[in-house]
């Protein structure tokens, strides 16, 4: 539950740094944002989206612990130790995304500074500087490596483990009860990486942009969004409340 805490108060931050400026540009037509501004946007946007990488991570390892050694699970997992590996997740991701943005901030942007997309993300702020960014983009391109392929190989490697654990458990019944304390976490990490590697993995061609903004639009609010939705279909209270919003007629056909 420690590790939810941590998730959801992240996904808060995460969308607030980006739906509101949305809003205003597409409902108040408040299109201008300062340069300030938008390396802070992309500074929370690019350090939110790396430590949630970072928290999956350490969410499957905590999976892999209560599934793969349950003996060992209350020692390893104590109290100091899980609040030792959120705080270095929140504390490594938010130094690795700042080197980026002191170097975009030694950028010089000529003009015209348009940005087509609906938030200061870095490939749009890099095309708009005038200067030579082949070093700003190949440090970039090495902190965002560390902060997404690693925790994503550390996932799947994990995930492997477990399922040949649950594999190897002799009961139907154990198996599902196993299978039940980790799939909404899978579900999480699949839909969430699935979407990034979408979103990075479109060629940047003109022709592709409405595409990619709409990958965009999915990782960055749509699955927050459903990650409540996910964990809470485990909840028994959930399941009642959803069998009586089902089971209740409309008035009108009272």
């Amino acid at each position: 539950m420690y590790f939810l805490v941590n998730l959801s108060f992240l996904e808060i931050w995460y969308t607030s740094n980006i739906v509101p400026k949305m809003l205003l540009i597409i409902l108040a037509k408040q299109k201008t944002i300062s340069v300030a501004g938008c390396l802070a946007q992309f500074y929370f946007f690019g350090s939110l989206a790396a430590t949630e990488c970072l928290l999956l991570a350490v969410m499957c390892y905590d999976s892999y612990l209560a599934i793969c050694q349950p003996l060992h699970y209350p020692i390893l997992m104590t109290g100091p130790f899980c609040i030792r590996l959120a705080a270095s997740s929140w504390l490594c991701c938010f130094l690795l995304t700042a080197i980026t943005m002191v170097l975009l901030s030694k950028l010089t942007f000529c003009g015209p500074n348009e940005i087509d997309h609906f938030f200061c993300d870095f490939t749009p702020l890099v095309h708009l500087s005038c200067m030579d960014t082949s070093l700003t983009e190949t440090i970039a391109y090495a902190t965002s490596s560390a902060g997404t392929l690693i925790p994503f190989l550390l996932i799947t490697a994990s995930y492997s483990f477990i399922l040949a654990a649950i594999l190897r458990i002799p009961s139907g019944t154990g198996r599902r009860k196993a299978f039940s304390t980790w799939s909404s976490r899978l579900t999480t990490a699949v839909v969430f990486y699935r979407t990034l590697i979408a979103t990075y993995l479109v060629p940047s061609a003109n022709s592709s942009q409405l595409l990619r903004k709409g990958f965009f639009l999915l990782y960055t609010v749509l699955t927050p969004m459903f990650n409540p939705i996910i964990y809470s279909l485990r909840n028994r209270d959930i399941h009642e409340a959803l069998k009586k919003c089902l089971n209740k007629k409309p008035s009108f056909l009272r």
